[in-house]
């Protein structure tokens, strides 16, 4: 008996470098996964080996420290082999920006193309590049609200064009040797962000010298901007940026007050969020679900200390008052079918098998959170060596409403354009909370107008 599907879970590649700038940059920073990790799929039972061969092929990025790429193309041709999976390495950085340029005029022959953002998404689908997957979905039964609200969000005109197969979702990772040394109680899976703020405030130790943080913000825009999101009725596409202005205030109250690095030395030293909270000196930082898997291997290969920080949990990401526990932000990596391919039948069935609970399996298998979350899928990732054992951590895999941190709209890029560069503007003091948001207002509603 499936359990209700959980939504946006891990979103980017667990390979080098991740994420999502101001929104939807979390796949560049997660770091790879075990490559030892067992491929569950391989299992199953193969299709009649007489079909007609057919070579599928797939771009992806980072492939040679990405362990779900492989596994997913052997777990497909193990039960289909008269299929001929070929992978075609992009690269991470621009990968979105190259694949336009591969797919832009007729010459393109790719079959399957990962979809690594929202922007990027847009672009492909205003160019044409891409199918609409409407026909196969109604055809094949496939029920959409496994993701849970996803595909719902990147919809356009009434059609989709991609099917999601990893998600990315926020939480708020703690460090409990912080917190036990200071003998304050952890963090809960039920928190407001007042009460967050009161929290990070009651261990922050500003002694010079043995300083304590009570929180840490990387410089993304995701991670004060679009806290304001999670109440289910705003988003980057609100055109009127005043919910915002709360978690400016609450986040440059914490900077004066030595409860958080400040954004402006951030920028400067190039601090990394991962070096910070590795350190031993950051009680709390929200952060995405990728960042367990970047724990779990740099603390067992000796990269991390794990004498300060390797006693970790996790809680359900903090919201507002009257909004639901466990409401949090997500980014999702999807698959489409090119328009062309001249195999689009068997490029769908890949794109759907590796979109489904098969693929969801294999995910699991490497460690990495996939777009749909059966029990059993539950119990591998929490299972897995060096995840926390207490229940509370276990529990803050389960979310109530996970709402992406960038929607479809044709005009994305320019809006978060606008918005990561007001973003900079009040971190740094170059303008005032009330002067950013007014600009936003004024400059995105021009574009929302157009």
């Amino acid at each position: 008996m499936r359990k209700k599907l959980i939504s946006m879970l891990l979103a980017t590649t667990m390979a080098g470098a991740l994420m999502v700038g101001c929104g939807s940059n979390a796949s560049t920073d997660a770091p790879a996964t075990d490559a030892s990790a067992t491929d569950t799929a391989t299992e199953a039972p193969a299709a009649d080996s007489s079909a007609e061969a057919v070579t599928l092929k797939w771009s992806i990025w980072d492939q040679e420290t990405t362990t779900y790429w492989q596994a997913l193309a052997d777990g497909y041709m193990a039960q289909n082999p008269n299929v001929t999976i070929e992978m075609v390495d992009l690269g991470s950085q621009d990968y979105m920006t190259v694949l336009a340029t591969e797919l832009s005029g007729s010459g393109s022959d790719f079959d399957v193309v990962t979809i690594k953002d929202v922007p990027g998404y847009a672009t492909l689908v205003q160019k044409n590049a891409i199918q609409s997957l409407d026909s196969y979905i109604s055809a094949d039964g496939v029920d959409l609200a496994a993701y849970n609200g996803a595909t719902d969000q990147v919809t356009v005109d009434g059609s989709l064009y991609e099917l999601p197969f990893r998600n990315d979702f926020w939480v708020l990772f703690y460090n409990k040797d912080v917190f036990d040394k200071a003998g304050v109680a952890y963090p809960t899976n039920d928190m407001t962000w007042e009460e967050y703020d009161k929290l990070a405030r009651s261990v922050t130790d500003t002694t010079f010298g043995s300083q304590v943080y009570g929180g840490h913000y990387h410089t993304w825009r995701s991670t004060i901007g679009l806290i304001g999101c999670l109440d289910g009725e705003h988003n980057i596409l609100s055109g009127n940026y005043d919910f915002m202005k709360p978690y400016y205030e609450m986040v440059l109250a914490e900077e004066k007050d030595g409860v958080v690095r400040s954004y402006a030395d951030l920028k400067t030293e190039g601090l990394h969020y991962s070096a910070a909270f590795s350190a031993g000196d950051t009680a709390m930082l929200n952060m995405g679900s990728w960042f367990i898997s970047t724990l779990i291997n740099n603390i067992a290969s000796g990269e991390y200390d794990a004498s300060l920080c390797g006693n970790w949990g996790i809680v359900k990401y903090p919201h507002a008052d009257g909004v639901e526990a466990g409401s949090t932000l997500g980014t999702f990596t999807g698959l489409a079918v090119t328009s062309s391919t001249d195999v689009p039948d068997a490029a769908w069935d890949f794109v759907k098998w590796c979109s489904g609970e098969e693929g969801a399996a294999v995910m699991a298998s490497t460690g990495n959170f996939p777009a749909i979350m059966t029990d059993d899928v539950v119990t591998t990732i929490t299972s897995l060596e060096g995840f926390p054992t207490d229940d509370a951590s276990k529990e803050a895999l389960k979310t109530s409403n996970i709402y992406l941190e960038v929607p479809y709209d044709a005009n994305v890029s320019e809006i978060n354009t606008v918005l990561d560069t007001y973003h900079g503007m009040i971190m740094q003091g170059e303008c005032t909370i009330d002067e950013g948001i007014a600009s936003m207002n004024e400059e995105i509603g021009a574009i929302l107008a157009q």
